[in-house]
């Protein structure tokens, strides 16, 4: 099982996860973050630092971000690793924010 980054950091990109990550899963997209499956030794100490919750195990990606799975897998070969804290996107919003604009 691998960690997966869902549609929260989409726009978001918090990178409080990469400083934690002990094996530097973290790739870096120009609008979120990805987690490498053949990196990620499945710890979860990552989900617990995203600020809008957007990592979830794999068996346990909500039904209306599953594609998220194969994006992670895809995109990481596109990006390179992160194991540094940046300042988010300018456009990063709150959970409360995010959640609000979903109703």
């Amino acid at each position: 099982m691998t960690y997966v980054v869902t549609a929260y950091c989409d726009g978001c990109k918090y990178t409080d996860c990469v400083e934690v990550c002990p094996v530097e899963a973290f790739h870096e997209g120009p609008t979120m973050l990805y987690i490498n499956p053949e990196t990620c030794i499945d710890c979860d100490v990552c989900v617990a630092q995203c600020p809008v919750e957007a990592i979830y195990p794999e068996d346990q990606v909500p039904d209306k971000w599953v594609e998220y799975i194969q994006i992670n897998a895809n995109e990481c070969a596109n990006h390179p690793t992160i194991s540094i804290k940046k300042d988010a996107l300018p456009s990063a919003r709150t959970l409360e924010e995010i959640k609000a604009a979903e109703d």
